[in-house]
């Protein structure tokens, strides 16, 4: 993917820009928000990761500017303003995702990667199959070789979400946002209880665990 990085802590940017790098993206990089803008409107980049505050423009003056002018590549808010209201506000006026400084460079990558995909989402995508594990999206049937599997509304989601980022390991922080649409932690263990029931269905009677945890970091749904 093409990103474009508009941030102008000199450090931080080191970092991102070698990490992305290193995971195969074409990464380019500026220090100005009126630069960053004019970068951004020219519709080459995939993603764009963009900081508050910066010379020049706001980073809410350049993604507001993209969507009234139709622009729609999806934005990664890269913010060390991380109440619960500046990333309301944040994902409000434009953006796709919103990560508080400092963060982990993994999990950042990963967002930028999921957001990338995304934008093109193959329109006819009906069925997700991860080993022998398959979802049929329009009925709302699980089957794991051959076998029924019944899950909730909620435990449906969850699998989902870890079955389309089948590989990717997924932070708590994601599933939050992505399964429950919380933007804060909750502080329970509703993850946990929730990933517990999921493998008691798709994993106990079966000879190989699909759901791994990826300790410190979260988990990854894989063969």
């Amino acid at each position: 993917m093409k990103i474009l990085v508009i941030e102008d802590d000199p450090k931080a940017t080191a970092l991102v820009v070698k990490g992305l790098r290193e995971h195969g993206h074409d990464a380019d990089h500026v220090d100005d928000g009126a630069a960053g803008l004019k970068r951004a409107q020219s519709g080459q980049y995939d993603v764009l990761i963009v900081d508050r505050r910066l010379p020049s423009h706001d980073g809410m003056v350049i993604v507001r500017a993209l969507r009234a002018t139709g622009n729609d590549t999806p934005v990664l808010i890269l913010s060390a303003l991380g109440s619960l209201e500046d990333r309301l506000y944040g994902l409000r006026n434009g953006g796709d995702d919103y990560l508080t400084k400092p963060c982990s460079l993994g999990e950042l990558i990963a967002r930028v990667e999921i957001l990338g995909r995304r934008r093109s989402p193959p329109a006819e995508e009906t069925r997700l199959k991860v080993g022998d594990l398959e979802m049929d999206l329009l009925a709302r049937k699980v089957r794991r070789a051959g076998r029924s599997i019944e899950l909730h509304p909620r435990e449906f989601k969850l699998l989902e979400y870890l079955a389309r980022n089948a590989g990717n390991v997924v932070t708590r922080t994601m599933l939050l946002e992505n399964v429950w649409e919380f933007h804060f932690d909750p502080q329970t263990n509703v993850i946990e209880v929730h990933i517990a029931r999921l493998r008691q269905k798709i994993d106990k009677d079966f000879p190989a665990p699909l759901i791994h945890t990826v300790r410190g970091s979260g988990y990854c749904l894989r063969a």
